[in-house]
């Protein structure tokens, strides 16, 4: 089998054209490192202390300061005031919308990580609270199919630049 999209009228041949608008790219510059990825990680998991990201993402101070400061300013997570009883007024994390629309990446890179990382399966599952069963990320078309590699292809989107590539 080939695990190849087709490509799709002008972008056929492959080698006229770049990948340099790409999406792809754009999403790396913003979560491109792995403790960023670790940081939302945690933050969909509830944590929203400076401490806790540091202990629970397992990095530094400096290297948790500097990625939760671009995840704020890139508008995937928010600082928020809380109190906890007794102590004084903090400042924490909260995901955006923005970063919550990561959820199905980091889904998908969870299941790829049990699948081929984790033999005997992977430590955490994420359920659907109502049914109790596992929630997976897939690639869906818009009528509902769930198409193969090779029934995919490639096409000019709408934020093209140019006719043509």
């Amino acid at each position: 089998m080939v695990y190849a999209l087709h490509l799709n009228g002008p972008l056929q041949p492959r080698g006229r054209w770049k990948a340099d608008e790409c999406s792809i790219g754009r999403a790396l510059d913003v979560v491109g490192t792995r403790s960023a990825l670790l940081i939302l990680r945690e933050a969909f998991y509830g944590t929203a202390r400076f401490d806790d990201f540091v202990e629970r993402a397992g990095v530094s101070q400096p290297v948790a300061a500097a990625r939760l400061r671009e995840l704020v300013m890139n508008g995937l997570l928010e600082r928020v005031t809380y109190q906890e009883p007794g102590q004084r007024a903090r400042r924490g994390y909260r995901l955006t919308e923005k970063g919550a629309g990561l959820l199905p990446a980091l889904t998908a890179l969870m299941q790829w990580g049990d699948r081929w990382l984790a033999p005997a399966g992977g430590p955490l599952a994420i359920l659907h609270r109502e049914c109790g069963e596992p929630v997976q990320a897939e690639l869906r078309c818009s009528a509902g199919h769930r198409p193969e590699i090779g029934e995919l292809e490639l096409a000019q989107g709408p934020g093209s630049l140019t006719e043509s590539p």
